[in-house]
């Protein structure tokens, strides 16, 4: 989160600020931990599994598409139904509890859902409908880790100088998104390789021991005593430089409602995208092959959101929404063009520049709007509704791939980028309008 809504005055020039963020990098693990970046980080890893990985694995054991987009579905639908109720319960009664009971029960359903897989003698429809039970289950309870790790930031800069607190924030925050975007890389990349290579089964098997020992250990870290135990009444709404200010009106929910939808056209983007290059790859005989040619697009995307952190503050968020879904609309139409892997690996390489900025700036925004007091469930709200989309765009598409092919599925992802645009739009008019 560099820059703000609103443009700021007396903005050093680039060459000055490029040091100074390095500086503010620099200083989150002394504010922390130095134990806390890296086990933030990989415990959101099954997280970033868990959609692809029973997509891949209920769609090769099956045999179908379109079983496998619902069970995506239904994970994806379950972890936007839990996500805000982990986020409020967090709020109420501490992240501790929560997360450690969020982890034992989520291990327990991913086990379920691998087990029954295997066990069941065919998919009838008894099975089908414990599938998606199970795989609903795991979505339930997943541990949320980025947005309540985001929620010990706002809290831990609190504890700096006044005037430290808005620049070390808006680097947390910068790196939380990033993260964010390097796990959705490296989760869809490691349940390819390990499907492919190993077996279909195994990427869910690690996902549960990661959130068992990884989110257990997050959910212990001392940075959640930063987190007064009763948060904040006050709601927080942007100043011209961007920071929650304090105020005693009320929340501006259509302010929260328009990035959560953002987050939710994401996720449908997501959605589609994995489930139409699971059916592309299909095409050519090797489905499992879907997870890690869509980790291409988290390459490029990975890159274009580290480069977000230095572009110029009157670049204002609406404006960068707006461009970036503009691009992401355009360059969309491509994925309708390849007719061979290395083609398709081009046209993700392209394709992923502007959905890390989106995504940031998506982020940012949320931040900056939410009321303090609501943090934990705003935040979780957006994560649920990358999660929700993904369900959306998982179902629809795995419909489309198993009906007319997986062109018809990309067309799903053109709409996703589409919706981003308009929404982008709508942020820009929005946030001209007096708080």
């Amino acid at each position: 989160m560099k820059s703000s809504l609103q443009p700021r005055r007396g903005s050093s020039s680039p060459a000055r600020q490029r040091p100074a963020a390095f500086e503010r990098y620099h200083a989150l693990p002394r504010l922390s931990g130095q134990g806390f970046l890296p086990l933030g980080f990989f415990a959101r890893l099954p997280l970033a599994m868990l959609t692809v990985g029973i997509l891949t694995l209920v769609s090769t054991v099956s045999h179908s598409y379109a079983i496998g987009g619902l069970a995506a579905g239904a994970v994806g639908l379950g972890s936007a139904t839990g996500a805000p109720i982990i986020g409020y319960l967090a709020d109420r009664l501490g992240q501790k509890n929560v997360l450690l009971a969020s982890a034992g029960t989520n291990t327990v359903a991913l086990v379920a859902v691998v087990v029954l897989c295997y066990l069941a003698s065919g998919f009838d429809p008894g099975t089908v409908i414990w599938v998606l039970v199970l795989s609903f289950g795991s979505g339930l309870t997943s541990p949320q880790v980025g947005p309540l790790a985001r929620v010990r930031w706002m809290f831990l800069t609190r504890q700096l100088p006044r005037d430290d607190q808005e620049a070390t924030l808006d680097t947390a925050l910068s790196y939380e998104s990033t993260a964010d975007e390097l796990t959705f890389v490296l989760g869809p990349a490691l349940v390819g390789i390990l499907a492919s290579f190993i077996a279909p089964w195994l990427p869910l098997v690690l996902a549960a021991a990661l959130t068992l020992t990884l989110v257990s250990l997050f959910a212990v870290h001392r940075t959640q005593e930063a987190i007064p135990r009763h948060a904040p009444t006050e709601t927080g709404t942007p100043t011209e430089g961007g920071t929650p200010a304090v105020i005693t009106g009320g929340l501006h929910w259509f302010r929260v409602a328009v990035p959560v939808l953002g987050m939710v056209s994401m996720g449908t983007f997501f959605g589609a995208t994995q489930t139409a290059l699971i059916a592309f790859t299909g095409s050519f005989g090797s489905p499992e092959l879907g997870g890690l040619l869509y980790a291409v697009v988290g390459l490029s995307s990975s890159v274009a959101a580290l480069s977000v952190a230095y572009w110029p503050a009157r670049f204002a968020h609406p404006l960068r929404w707006l461009s970036a879904a503009a691009l992401m609309a355009a360059l969309s139409g491509l994925l309708l063009l390849p007719s061979s892997v290395p083609a398709m690996i081009v046209v993700l390489l392209a394709l992923g520049i502007p959905v890390g900025p989106v995504m940031v700036t998506i982020f940012s925004i949320g931040g900056i709007v939410a009321p303090r007091r609501r943090l934990g469930t705003v935040m979780t709200a957006l994560a649920s509704g990358i999660v929700a989309g993904t369900a959306l765009g998982s179902s629809i598409a795995g419909t489309l791939a198993q009906s007319s092919g997986y062109a018809a599925a990309f067309l799903v992802s053109m709409a996703a980028a589409v919706a981003l645009l308009l929404l982008g739009v709508l942020t820009v008019v929005q946030m001209r309008q007096p708080s």
